[in-house]
């Protein structure tokens, strides 16, 4: 399978380029900055593009089976979020690639919240409400953009590097847990859910989200 990444030098998109080439799959890792190039695992091809421009999305999954973004914006550009998904969105349209967009937790309900999304309860950091909302048009970009096959990845409260243990346990709408409490999952983790969706489609033009059991 010849997967495309975006954001393939940042924390998580690094590890889903890791995940995707031990698997055996043909990677193609895009930044935006070829500086950052170093962090990208070896053995990917290694391409320069923005994921803003429709011009460097359509030449960039050319013949791709799978786009995978692992973007995120710099504090204080949040807002190029959602354009930045709408403009990948219409890449896919052209080149007919399925579209795994790395989402953000924001809209999930939280259990015993009387149906209130994380980033609606009180506790919710005020410093993340930026990206939480920016999450939250991305995703709804995602479930009003037509003839593409999508689907949309939350990760759970927590998204830390850690362990890659190669388990994890699967959700639709509402915020996990693991067993003792805490909603996390390891980067390492979430990049095999990822590439388990990629190879076994099955969440087509829909939202699901992760975390450790």
């Amino acid at each position: 399978m010849r997967i495309t990444v975006f954001g393939a030098a940042g924390e998580v998109g690094s590890r889903v380029v890791a995940e995707a080439l031990r698997r055996g799959h043909e990677v193609v890792a895009v930044v935006r900055d070829r500086a950052r190039a170093a962090a990208v695992p070896g053995g990917a091809q290694l391409r320069t593009g923005d994921a803003s421009e429709p011009a460097d999305v359509v030449r960039l999954t050319a013949e791709t089976d799978v786009v995978i973004t692992a973007t995120r914006p710099a504090p204080g550009r949040e807002h190029e979020l959602p354009e930045l998904t709408a403009v990948l969105l219409a890449g896919s349209a052209v080149t007919g690639a399925r579209l795994l967009v790395v989402g953000g937790a924001s809209t999930l309900t939280v259990p015993g919240a009387d149906g209130a999304t994380l980033h609606e309860i009180p506790e919710f950091p005020p410093e993340l409400r930026p990206i939480a909302r920016a999450c939250a048009d991305q995703l709804a970009i995602c479930r009003s953009y037509p003839g593409v096959d999508w689907t949309y990845v939350s990760p759970p409260a927590e998204l830390v590097p850690g362990e890659r243990t190669g388990t994890y346990q699967l959700g639709a709408d509402e915020l996990l847990a693991g067993a003792d409490g805490n909603s996390t999952i390891s980067m390492e983790d979430f990049a095999v859910a990822l590439l388990d969706e990629a190879e076994r489609p099955a969440h087509s033009r829909t939202r699901f989200t992760v975390a450790a059991c």
